[in-house]
């Protein structure tokens, strides 16, 4: 990893330490047509705390969806490993769940149903009961009661993204993957939220880690910014503590000095690691 010219209070941090989820020497790489291997992840180290928001950042064409893909168990791995709570990951499971940038509902389901989908695959052993109570509190936690019987071509894109939210962290996952899950929403509503997803993983403490393009989005929700070189051959450049205490005031920081030089930083790095053929 590359020394950071960083400020001492904000200096990148080790990819080498104890964490629950655990990428070690990853490497993802695809056979040509020709017979010649395309890398496109090679020897990724990172490890992510039980409670801890990880953001990954890099350009189009890094492998930072792939990454994720890999945690989720939907691709498959070239070499190295992944561990979760100890655990290889070699497939999908209910412990990890995935939040698109595009919302994947069935249309045919209300809010409600859609939830309680996930809810009736993943939690069997629950009582009718428990799972009506568990997918109640799953709307309330999203403020998604008034529109709990309505269908998906019924709601906003930002509802739509909220049931993504609540489906997912209804089943309890140990930790949750989101591939830009703002990405498709007006500022106005990706603002609002970004602090509701916040106040949940605040309230609710879990293991994160957050594909964006965004900087501002990943000071604002995340514990470290993980920094992707370019592809082909990906690795990650740097790792930036953000430091600031949870729960976060998005004005109070933004007004900071230290805001200003971690995303100077950060916007420092991508630049660098831009190339005019992505």
């Amino acid at each position: 990893m590359a020394k950071s010219t960083f400020p001492s209070n904000f200096e990148t941090t080790s990819t080498n330490r104890t964490g629950f989820l655990e990428i070690e020497d990853l490497v993802k790489s695809y056979r040509n047509p020709d017979g010649k291997d395309f890398v496109v992840l090679n020897g990724v180290n990172l490890t992510v705390a039980e409670d801890e928001y990880i953001s990954v950042i890099g350009h189009s064409g890094c492998g930072k969806s792939t990454l994720l893909k890999m945690v989720a168990g939907l691709e498959k791995i070239t070499s190295g490993s992944v561990r979760l709570d100890g655990k290889e990951i070699r497939k999908p499971g209910a412990e990890r769940m995935m939040v698109f940038q595009h919302y994947s509902l069935l249309p045919w389901l209300t809010v409600r149903e859609n939830i309680r989908l996930a809810v009736d695959e993943v939690l069997k052993n629950a009582s009718r009961a428990e799972k009506i109570s568990i997918v109640n509190e799953h709307l309330a936690m999203v403020n998604l009661n008034a529109a709990a019987d309505k269908y998906p071509d019924e709601i906003s894109g930002g509802m739509k993204q909220r049931v993504g939210i609540a489906r997912a962290l209804a089943i309890r996952p140990k930790m949750l993957l989101m591939d830009e899950p703002f990405g498709a929403l007006d500022a106005l509503t990706r603002g609002k939220l970004q602090r509701q997803v916040l106040d949940i993983w605040e309230q609710h403490r879990q293991a994160v880690m957050m594909i964006t393009h965004d900087v501002d989005e990943a000071i604002y929700m995340s514990d470290r910014i993980v920094l992707m070189t370019n592809g082909p051959a990906a690795n990650i450049g740097e790792i930036l503590t953000v430091p600031f205490e949870h729960p976060r005031d998005r004005s109070a920081i933004r007004n900071s000095k230290e805001y200003m030089d971690l995303r100077n930083h950060a916007l420092d790095f991508l630049d660098r690691n831009f190339t005019q053929d992505e």
